[in-house]
C-alpha cells in the first residue's frame, strides 16, 4: 500500500464493516451466476459475467428497496428527511 501510495478504506485490518457490502456482492455473484454456469474459456467468462453485470443492474429486480433495478432505484430523487 505504501508503494503505490493508497490508504486504507474504513477503517483497521480486520474490521468486518469493511468488507459487508462486498462480502454480500460476491455472494450473490456466486450464487446467481458463477455455480449456475461453466466457463470454456476465459473470453467466454468475461463475456457472461459482462451480461450479468448488465442484466443484475439494468434489469434485475430486487426485493428491496423498492422492488426495482439498481438502475430505477438510482433515478429515483433523494427523500427529504423532515
Amino acid at each position: 500500500m505504501k508503494t503505490f501510495g493508497v490508504e486504507r478504506s474504513l477503517s483497521m485490518k480486520g474490521c468486518s464493516y469493511d468488507n459487508t457490502v462486498a462480502e454480500a456482492t460476491f455472494k450473490i455473484i456466486k450464487t446467481e451466476f458463477i455455480h449456475q454456469m461453466k466457463f470454456d474459456s476465459l473470453e467466454q467468462l468475461r463475456l457472461e459475467f459482462s451480461d450479468y453485470v448488465n442484466w443484475f443492474n439494468k434489469l434485475h429486480i430486487h426485493g428491496t428497496p423498492g422492488k426495482v433495478s439498481p438502475l430505477e432505484y438510482k433515478k429515483r430523487p433523494l427523500k427529504k428527511a423532515v
